[in-house]
């Protein structure tokens, strides 16, 4: 149905005393291996189209195994990979497997490092080999790599490119694997300068293994390997040796967080995620700033470092409104007040007749929202209660003020989703058939014809389960007037950064604004714009401007709003509708510390997301021709 596919997911923890002390302070030597399951469980709605998990073992002998990996596809596939790993100590005894010396010497996912991923595709390739961690080989432990990550590159190409003409020969054309194959170079010149230092000092065998062990440096490897990308990204990786790193695009794109003390250091890509699992406030977790990485050594020291220049102040907007946990301190205050500013819109579109309107709320994402809508009408109301009691030229009777203090504010749960039913029918008429019935409807809640029915969601994007399911649904109860509240404003633009957004004329905004074009006659606009990208995409990507917004400008918001009713309006629906969205300004003034709004208004933090958007309006203009 409508929802977008999430961004990926990564969390990292990095054991800083031998399993021995976790064994005997917690009860257990899975420490680690029991917290990682928690943070990735607690992100589980940034992925359901896989996981995967990496451990690394410090100290092992040679001709032992100390790098391990579990990866698995489908909405159940943290439980999958965790109960293959537990299935490897299933048949030991309960004395046995409270033994840490033996599980470090025995035991496979028994180690220091680990390292979980959650995956959704937002490049829509499909199958395991595309399921983070990915992993690279050597017979030299220093030069084995794995790494994850929440990332979308812009400029692959380029980069994969440039390895061509160092002569590598990438096995896979994606970012992920481009990132791993340029990653591995680098580190493979990193242990090699210090090979070089070790022999210099007449070092050889295992002590000359042992020193290149000891004294890689992940910040040259980062430095030497990321300076080209043009994306939005977290990396997170292991070595074979012990490194363990987490770096932060330069424009802040894609966040995350890193708890650290003396007993373990931890990475998750949300908040809440370290406050829960390991019982923290708010205030002992750190954000990782752009161009940073969190870097521990295999000798657990612990450091920050700038890897690049930050480029950007462009943290994500709209990850706060649709796609982090709501349970975060501050996104739940920015969610609220999201939904109090739309109050002024609101009344407009009743016509100020609240005592006749009923607030309620899409299930389940823009349920926050709803509370700060709630708060802000509750508000207006108790203005105008005091109002009518100065108003008054005498002393109110008690039955007078009751009059006026009754008024309430009246919400109702109108919309519950069922949650068992799924639309698995791909022929087109018994889809929308099946559609129309994800939601439930809560009969009786409104007086028919009489009451206004005010519904809130935290967004519109493809307007499909509207059409198909929610106007349907919401008819049912004969309200006077549907008003439907998106608390983000209007998604004109792809996201190219790791979130799964549809191309340009899959969002309703984008397909309304292209039949006003059509109905006034402005097909010259049409092929101003696509001569002008065009023009653009000839031009070093530094230099680029967004020509498709160029395609918005002779339109206001509330004619946009009306087409996208005319087109999304079931043909049997008598009821009017009316949509009213966030403002720009709205979003900025409840969030204003994420100023990534490139979705609503196409100003991309990076060249290569210009590019990219240029380039989606000629595909969409060609594919027309």
């Amino acid at each position: 149905m409508e929802p977008l596919k999430h961004e990926c997911g990564v969390a990292m923890i990095r054991l800083l005393k031998p399993l021995e002390y976790y064994q005997e302070k917690y009860g257990t030597w899975m420490f680690g291996l029991n917290k990682l399951y928690l943070m990735m469980e607690k992100q589980h709605n940034r992925g359901q189209e896989g996981a995967g998990m990496a451990c690394v073992k410090l100290d092992g002998q040679p001709g032992t195994e100390y790098m391990f990996r579990e990866r698995a596809e489908g909405k159940d596939a943290i439980t999958e990979i965790f109960g293959r790993v537990q299935k490897e100590f299933a048949c030991l005894s309960p004395e046995l497997l409270a033994d840490a010396d033996f599980a470090k010497e025995h035991l496979p996912f028994a180690g220091e490092l680990y390292m979980g991923h959650l995956r959704y595709s937002t490049t829509g390739k499909k199958g395991l080999s595309y399921v983070h961690p990915f992993l690279r080989r050597n017979n030299w432990q220093a030069k084995n790599l794995c790494i994850c990550g929440n990332f979308n590159m812009t400029n692959i190409d380029e980069i994969f490119q440039k390895m061509l003409t160092r002569g590598m020969f990438p096995r896979i054309y994606s970012d992920g694997y481009t990132l791993l194959e340029l990653m591995g170079h680098r580190l493979d010149r990193e242990a090699e300068r210090n090979y070089v230092e070790a022999k210099a000092q007449g070092l050889d065998g295992m002590e000359l293994t042992h020193y290149i062990d000891e004294h890689m440096d992940m910040a040259n490897v980062l430095k030497t390997s990321m300076p080209d990308f043009d994306g939005g990204y977290v990396m997170c990786g292991l070595t074979g040796s012990g490194e363990m790193f987490s770096m932060r695009d330069p424009w802040g794109i894609r966040p995350a967080f890193y708890y650290a003390n003396d007993e373990f250091v931890a990475v998750a890509s949300e908040r809440p995620v370290l406050q829960t699992t390991f019982d923290l406030e708010c205030e002992d977790i750190q954000e990782l700033q752009p161009g940073y990485a969190l870097l521990v050594s295999r000798q657990g020291k612990v450091r920050m470092e700038q890897i690049l220049q930050q480029r950007g102040d462009s943290a994500c907007s709209f990850e706060r409104i649709y796609f982090s946990r709501g349970s975060d301190r501050d996104i739940y205050s920015e969610r609220k007040q999201l939904g109090e500013l739309l109050v002024p819109k609101i009344l407009k579109a009743v016509d100020n007749d609240i005592d006749h309107t009923v607030f309620s709320f899409i299930p389940n994402t823009a349920e926050v929202a709803y509370y700060g809508m709630l708060s802000g009408f509750k508000k207006y109301s108790n203005r105008l209660k005091v109002e009518k009691i100065q108003q008054l030229d005498h002393k109110p009777t008690h039955e007078e003020l009751h009059a006026i203090l009754d008024t309430l504010v009246r919400s109702e749960k109108v919309a519950i989703k069922d949650i068992k039913l799924r639309t698995f029918i791909t022929e087109g008429n018994s889809r929308n058939d099946l559609a129309s019935h994800v939601y439930d409807i809560t009969y009786g809640c409104i007086e028919p014809y009489v009451d206004n029915l005010v519904v809130i969601d935290d967004s519109i994007v493809r307007g499909t389960t509207l059409k198909e399911s929610i106007l349907r649904i919401l008819d049912r109860l004969h309200p006077k007037k549907i008003v439907i509240v998106s608390s983000a404003p209007q998604i004109r633009y792809p996201d190219y950064y790791g979130i799964d957004m549809p191309r340009l004329e899959e969002f309703c905004v984008f397909r309304a604004t292209m039949e006003l074009i059509k109905e006034r006659g402005m097909q010259d606009l049409l092929k101003r714009v696509y001569e002008s990208c065009k023009l653009e995409l000839l031009k070093p990507k530094q230099l680029m401007r967004n020509c498709v917004r160029d395609v918005y400008k002779p339109f206001t918001i509330d004619e946009i709003n009306q087409k996208i009713v005319e087109m999304l309006r079931p043909d049997e629906l008598e009821t009017p509708v009316e949509l009213v969205y966030q403002s720009i300004d709205g979003l900025h003034e409840a969030i204003p510390n994420h100023k990534g709004d490139w979705y609503f208004t196409g100003k991309y933090p990076t060249p290569g997301g210009t590019k990219l958007c240029n380039q989606a309006f000629v595909n969409y203009m060609e594919k027309l021709m």
